[in-house]
């Protein structure tokens, strides 16, 4: 499925080619994650669990990342440890997935990077922790994620505890709805805000099994309707920090955010990293739990279709 003109540039790690080949189920996995989203070894160890996961549900795991030019659709153990100790890895969206590739630089792919490997790949499913969205503050700062046109434009299944709770959630769903993404809560009613189970926000529309999440996402594809879903899935009840605790965490995060004048594509580490700290490392535990949870479903998800 991969472009001719595109396959110079990709390096399909086997197990997953054999996989796809078979038409067995593949679930794509993240990288920024590992790059930007958690320290080492914390990011190294959640990697492989993650992909352990998917493999424990019946669906290979194909970990998405660029490494020294190469657009990477599953990595082997050695190059997810290499990855994870990377101190300058890039942070590769849809605008500059091309530049590292051209400039033989290495990154972690974003939810829209992620995407847009997938699909080129015919991977279907994609499991990450949180989308990016509409930031606090956008009517000012326009910050809004490439990540909500990848999913009006790319026909992949994104699994997610919803958007990152350090985002504007009730304007993340207007602009999906603007741009015909659908929203699916996996057996909720209320939108989930990432470390917590719960938003102040309805979800859109609400699913019960992967069995129908799989039949919905067909059904799209058989009208013709363009893009991909989001499948909204709140992290497990046991792992969560209270909606109410994690508003003053991140309103501090984002205050030092803004004294600091921390932009751009800065700014989703730099507020991650501060609410670890603010949380004493407890927002860390839970960010590995939603991952493994949304991991699970992906691959439920994978093998429906």
């Amino acid at each position: 499925m991969i472009p001719e003109s595109a396959r110079p540039f990709i390096d399909v790690h086997p197990p997953v080619a054999a996989a796809l080949a078979a038409g067995k189920p593949v679930v794509a996995l993240e990288s920024t994650i590992v790059t930007h989203g958690m320290p080492y070894p914390d990011n190294a160890a959640m990697a492989d669990k993650v992909e352990a996961i998917v493999a424990e549900e019946g669906a290979m795991p194909a970990t998405v990342a660029v490494i020294e030019g190469r657009i990477k659709i599953g990595l082997s153990g050695g190059e997810r440890s290499t990855l994870a100790r990377t101190g300058d890895a890039m942070k590769l969206s849809r605008a500059d997935l091309g530049f590292a590739v051209a400039q033989g630089r290495t990154g972690g792919t974003t939810v829209a990077a992620t995407m847009i490997a997938a699909h080129l790949a015919g991977i279907r499913v994609f499991a990450t922790g949180g989308i990016g969205g509409v930031h606090k503050g956008a009517e000012k700062s326009f910050d809004i994620s490439a990540d909500l046109d990848e999913l009006a434009r790319t026909p992949v299944i994104v699994v997610s505890a919803g958007a990152k709770a350090i985002l504007d959630i009730e304007k993340t769903l207007e602009v999906l709805e603007t741009r015909g993404v659908p929203v699916v809560g996996h057996g909720c009613e209320v939108m989930p805000a990432f470390w917590s189970r719960t938003s102040p926000f309805r979800v859109p529309l609400t699913l019960r099994s992967a069995g129908e999440i799989a039949r919905f996402y067909a059904t799209r594809r058989a009208l013709g309707l363009d893009g991909g879903m989001l499948v909204a899935n709140p992290v497990p009840e046991g792992d969560e920090i209270p909606a109410e605790e994690m508003a003053a965490h991140i309103e501090a995060a984002q205050q030092t955010a803004e004294e600091k004048h921390v932009t751009g594509k800065a700014v989703t580490p730099f507020l991650l990293g501060k609410i670890l700290e603010l949380t004493g490392g407890r927002s860390l535990k839970t960010n590995i739990a939603l991952v493994e949870n949304n991991a699970r479903l992906a691959a439920r998800i994978a093998r429906a279709l």
